[in-house]
């Protein structure tokens, strides 16, 4: 089914966005040539200096084991230093710490002023760049009146249940919905604070530049616009987004977001400052081969097979995590572009998968999200894999 496009005032006005923000030397921060090899001699995510070698065409998953069981709507993930993963709950509004060895559960605290309905909750969270020293975490997550992030303390001393702060908001006014709130967050190479997010079902604040609806956003660790962002004093990185849940960074620091299509195309999308993703003019492919002023996705799923939310970087790869196709995909990388068509794992395994994130060692954490209203829960849902890839 094709969507209804836009009208033609605001089309032109998105072209013309697209010809002052496009990349061609401007030098915007995480700006990459979308070139086949890697640029050059660029640091890649482990230090190392070279060009990104590219991956295998075929790979490879094996679930290492069971790391936790019966997880209550999990959505954001994010890891600890030491190991240990903090799990935020869609539902309940809650932050556990996880284990990495044992498994083990420590409520947290929870978040006030989360309010869940439909898709919208406590949704991604992110360690600041600078925990080691300020022990921050940062939420993003829906309230009665918007999507919102904010930062809290956390304080390993204070008894069980009580060791997140106050929350402190840095960022507001991101529109919410019964559906498609985005919800991913994440601190890029350059210590900025990005965030996916959805059009709430109002499709035309996707085109709009003064909402922060169907963007990626980027802003500095205290919510002000970054510095080098396409247009000066704005947060808005990239627009025409329809629902943005997963990003995620290459060897050679290139941004990546994986994207809710409608009933035809999901979509993986190299991001590049103050492009146009043209939703909801076009999806997928079809429109977006820059002639139109639309950037064309990489990759394209039907919306059975994908319906992505999570997606991480290891071993060369892309890694996206599935809810309705409830299987993981892999993307082999030589520099901007994939070297074979996409390959699935674990499909129909686990059932509906949602955050996948890399670990120290070149593997992946992966949640399940079958107990979000959607899936077919098990006695063991939701669970926290850990999986070893190549």
């Amino acid at each position: 089914m094709r969507r209804p496009t836009v009208t033609a005032v605001l089309a032109a006005a998105s072209l013309l966005l697209v010809a002052g923000c496009s990349s061609g030397g401007d030098g915007f921060p995480g700006e990459r040539k979308a070139t086949g090899a890697a640029d050059g001699d660029s640091p890649s995510a482990n230090g190392s200096s070279g060009p990104a070698a590219a991956a295998p065409a075929k790979g490879s998953v094996r679930v290492e084991r069971t790391v936790a069981t019966k997880l209550t709507s999990p959505w954001g993930l994010a890891p600890l230093p030491g190991g240990d993963l903090l799990v935020s709950s869609r539902d309940t509004g809650k932050i556990v710490r996880v284990g990495a060895e044992d498994g083990g559960q420590t409520e947290l605290g929870t978040v006030p002023g989360v309010a869940a309905a439909g898709e919208g909750g406590l949704l991604g969270i992110a360690l600041s760049p600078d925990y080691a020293s300020d022990h921050m975490v940062y939420a993003y997550f829906t309230t009665d009146s918007d999507n919102r992030i904010a930062r809290m303390s956390y304080d390993e001393k204070k008894p069980a249940g009580r060791r997140l702060g106050a929350p402190n908001t840095v960022f507001r006014g991101i529109p919410k919905g019964s559906n498609h709130n985005g919800g991913r967050i994440a601190f890029g190479p350059d210590k900025m604070l990005y965030a996916g997010t959805g059009e709430s079902g109002q499709r035309d604040l996707a085109q709009d530049e003064k909402s922060f609806g169907g963007k990626i956003l980027r802003m500095t660790p205290d919510g002000q616009p970054a510095p080098g962002n396409p247009r000066p004093g704005s947060v808005v990185y990239t627009l025409g987004h329809r629902n943005v849940q997963g990003l995620a960074w290459d060897a050679d620091k290139r941004l990546w977001a994986s994207e809710f299509g409608q009933d035809t195309w999901d979509e993986l999308n190299l991001i590049e400052p103050g492009k146009n993703y043209g939703w909801p003019v076009v999806e997928g492919k079809g429109g977006g081969d820059g002639k139109s002023g639309y950037a064309a996705p990489v990759e394209q799923w039907k919306t059975s097979e994908a319906s992505p939310s999570g997606l991480a970087y290891a071993k060369g790869s892309l890694w996206m995590a599935g809810l309705r196709g409830e299987r993981l995909w892999r993307v082999p990388l030589k520099g901007a572009r994939p070297v074979a068509e996409p390959q699935s794992f674990l499909e129909k395994k686990y059932g509906r998968l949602r955050t996948v994130v890399p670990t120290d060692d070149g593997g992946l954490w992966l949640t399940t999200s079958n107990t979000d209203g959607r899936g077919d829960p098990t006695g063991e849902d939701d669970r926290l894999l850990r999986l070893k890839v190549s």
